[in-house]
């Protein structure tokens, strides 16, 4: 007990606060104290905030040892001032690694404009009002550029476009969102849905979703067609490995969820039209 109560002195020269944030000053010296390799390379940066804090963590790409935490800002929003500070603490012009970030988070650091807003994505001019065309019309202009004033982008990009992500774990949330949304409201399934989960997060429903033989059994045929095709893009596609086949899987997907009736989302067009967006290399989800 006493060692845990003590376990932060030989990090507590690694880390700085100004303005409100705590953040490290050398990433380096701190993995060879963890007896880890520094290879930049092999990491990442994921941001994203809780109900109390904005944090910035390095994620290994492989996931094969443990978060190390860059930031941390108490009582923080996500805002565009707020990213520029805590990535100026990082150093992310010196460094400039692969970030992650939920859509929120993406759009801040690019400077786009936040809300319901007509041109919301940021490598194509997809027009998110013109739903009577998001099934039809798969191939929209490229955005040209990211210039404040232009296309709902309001400030200049903080981070690299080409060096960000999204969490896969983000999209399948989404993607189960839109699955329910396109439910029977009136049917078996969207009841058992309503008594098993009044107060769990997204990722503990998927994650008991997978598994559960009764939800299969209260949907009816359209709606289990596409719940099977929800599983088998989160093992195919966005689980640890990408198979072969993983056009099939996205497109099985798009139609059963078309069949439902589903808006398509910033998401879903994610796996409409930019499949060659997410990574070719074997991911992890977060």
């Amino acid at each position: 007990m006493c060692f845990y109560r003590g376990r932060h002195e030989e990090f507590k020269d690694f880390f700085s606060q100004e303005d409100d944030v705590v953040f490290y000053n050398e990433v380096c010296p701190v993995m060879e104290v963890l007896g880890q390799e520094f290879n930049p390379n092999q990491l990442r940066l994921f941001i994203d905030s809780s109900k109390v804090s904005l944090k910035v963590v390095l994620l290994h790409n492989g996931n094969k040892f443990p978060s190390l935490p860059l930031a941390r800002a108490a009582n923080m929003k996500e805002s565009y001032e707020s990213m520029k500070l805590l990535l100026g603490k990082i150093k992310y012009d010196e460094f400039k690694r692969k970030l992650r970030g939920d859509l929120k988070v993406v759009a801040l650091l690019l400077g786009m404009q936040l809300g319901y807003t007509k041109y919301c994505y940021i490598l194509c001019e997809w027009d998110s009002w013109d739903k009577k065309n998001h099934h039809v019309n798969k191939l929209w202009p490229k955005r040209a550029s990211l210039m404040p004033g232009k296309k709902n982008v309001v400030r200049p990009p903080l981070v690299l476009l080409e060096k960000t992500f999204l969490p896969p774990l983000h999209i399948k949330v989404g993607l189960m969102k839109n699955f329910v949304k396109g439910m029977d409201k009136t049917g078996r399934g969207f009841e058992y849905l309503r008594n098993k989960f009044p107060n769990v997060s997204d990722a503990t429903q998927i994650r008991e979703l997978m598994q559960d033989k009764q939800f299969d059994e209260d949907l009816n045929e359209t709606e289990r067609n596409a719940r099977l095709s929800f599983k088998r893009i989160c093992k195919d596609f966005l689980g640890n490995h990408k198979a072969a086949t993983y056009q099939d899987v996205v497109q099985d997907l798009l139609t059963s969820y078309k069949a439902m009736e589903c808006n398509v989302s910033l998401k879903i067009h994610f796996l409409e039209s930019h499949l060659d967006f997410f990574p070719r290399k074997s991911r992890r989800s977060q």
